[in-house]
């Protein structure tokens, strides 16, 4: 078969496939119900500016469930020295801590246990990971060597995760 014969065939194969590929999920307005709820409370007219809200109720790997709601005015968000984010962006900002922060989630706890992954560095690399996680509040240590994910962190955790997934 020709150049132009496989090009045709190509785009009739590839009409097909467009064609029998399920449409993507329409969106109804009935699905905001959270949002619906939200500009209820804190509207955005003339004279308010609305309000931003997360929340969530989640089981983790472990069995551990977390309901957490956390919500400011957006005059406070805008308003606010969004330097200070940095820290804690910057701790999430690394392939690693995002790992350990899923190990962590998944059970496992001890240093020694998260320096024992693969990909993860030496255990001095790891502390230090684990310092950063600390120092920005997305881990906290109960006990010497043992490490966790605060409950009121873990659903903006998995918020943050979910705001940079890419938006399709």
């Amino acid at each position: 078969m020709d150049l132009e014969g496989r090009v045709t065939e190509l785009e009739r194969r590839l009409a097909e496939l467009v064609e029998a590929a399920p449409a993507a999920p329409a969106v109804a307005e009935a699905d905001f119900w959270a949002l619906d709820a939200l500009k209820a409370r804190h509207p955005v007219t003339e004279e308010a500016d609305g309000a931003v809200l997360f929340t969530g109720a989640v089981r983790v790997p472990t069995g551990h469930r977390y309901e957490w709601q956390y919500g400011l005015p957006a005059e406070t968000v805008l308003d606010d020295d969004w330097a200070a984010a940095a820290a804690s962006f910057a701790a999430l900002g690394n392939p690693v801590r995002l790992t350990l922060l899923r190990e962590v989630l998944g059970g496992l706890r001890t240093a020694a246990e998260l320096a024992a992954l693969d990909g993860v560095g030496t255990t001095g690399q790891v502390y230090h990971h684990l310092r950063q996680l600390t120092g920005a509040g997305w881990l906290h240590s109960p006990e010497r060597g043992r490490y966790e994910v605060p409950a009121g962190r873990v659903v903006p955790l998995l918020v943050v995760l979910t705001a940079a997934r890419p938006v399709t």
